[in-house]
């Protein structure tokens, strides 16, 4: 995974081979990583929903591809997870709390770039995440800003919510007393990261066809510092300006809901005609 993710990094930035660009992408072999996840935690959603059976998930150790594909499993499986708050629980609860080595596979105070304990772990799973979206606009209440937000605090350790390896290891060192939470943040900005194209009332469980026709780049987060990349127009106010009319219908809608049961809740007058 280390190596397929240098390939990547290295098609995408500085510069881009158009000519080649399909072939180069095939070799990394990246998009097959992440099919290979999401066709696991679709397996697994599929069994849970359609056989109604228990699913037991482990891998060699227990705190990487088992957080894969449980938390993606129940991404599909729960709607919940599929909102803001919700999201954060699920990455509290599958992440952090269960023990996946934030520090070791990203490489946190370590110029040791090619230590075997690094791996994208993480990214791909954020990554399988964007792929969802991309297959289901309407089903997250969260934007693409939140991903990258997500990724860039791992990386960045600008709050205390990936630090380290494990919750005991965040206990001795007072994580929670001596930085601020990420989530706390997001909660604080939390118009920036809505997706207006959201509908609460949609499907309860996606089971998403996993198929290499469907699996894309996620230029958003790979391709953001390719100069040839980089969009004119300013997405973040068209985000604003959908939610704020999004909104606007909804409260249309509310008035007129009410206006037409106050009508039918009125006493009909009797009429005599001579």
């Amino acid at each position: 995974m280390r190596e397929s993710l240098r390939k990547l990094q290295e098609i995408v930035y500085p510069t881009i081979d158009d000519k080649h660009w399909l072939v180069n992408l095939d070799n990394t072999g990246w998009l097959q990583h992440i099919k290979s996840v999401l066709a696991a935690a679709r397996k697994v959603a599929d069994k849970i929903e359609n056989g109604k059976n228990s699913v037991l998930v482990h891998c060699s150790d227990g705190w990487d591809r088992t957080a894969q594909v449980t938390s993606l499993s129940m991404l599909m499986l729960d709607k919940y997870y599929r909102t803001l708050t919700g999201f954060e629980v699920l990455i509290e609860k599958e992440w952090v709390s269960f023990g996946h080595m934030f520090a070791k596979r990203i490489g946190h105070g370590e110029d040791k770039h090619s230590d075997s304990d690094r791996s994208p772990v993480f990214l791909q799973f954020l990554d399988a995440v964007w792929q969802m979206m991309e297959m289901f606009p309407t089903s997250f209440e969260f934007n693409e800003d939140l991903l990258i937000l997500i990724m860039d605090s791992v990386y960045n350790c600008l709050f205390g919510t990936f630090l380290y390896n494990c919750e005991l290891e965040r206990h001795k060192e007072r994580v929670k007393e001596e930085t601020h939470s990420l989530w706390s943040f997001v909660e604080d900005n939390r118009e920036d990261y809505l997706n207006p194209l959201y509908n609460a009332d949609g499907t309860r469980v996606l089971l998403p066809k996993i198929s290499m026709r469907s699996i894309k780049l996620w230029k958003g987060y790979y391709m953001r510092w390719n100069m040839r990349m980089i969009t004119q127009d300013p997405r973040h106010e068209r985000l604003k300006q959908l939610l704020a009319v999004k909104r606007q219908l909804e409260k249309e809608l509310q008035d007129l809901q009410l206006r037409a049961s106050q009508r039918q809740s009125q006493p009909q007058e009797s009429r005599v005609y001579v």
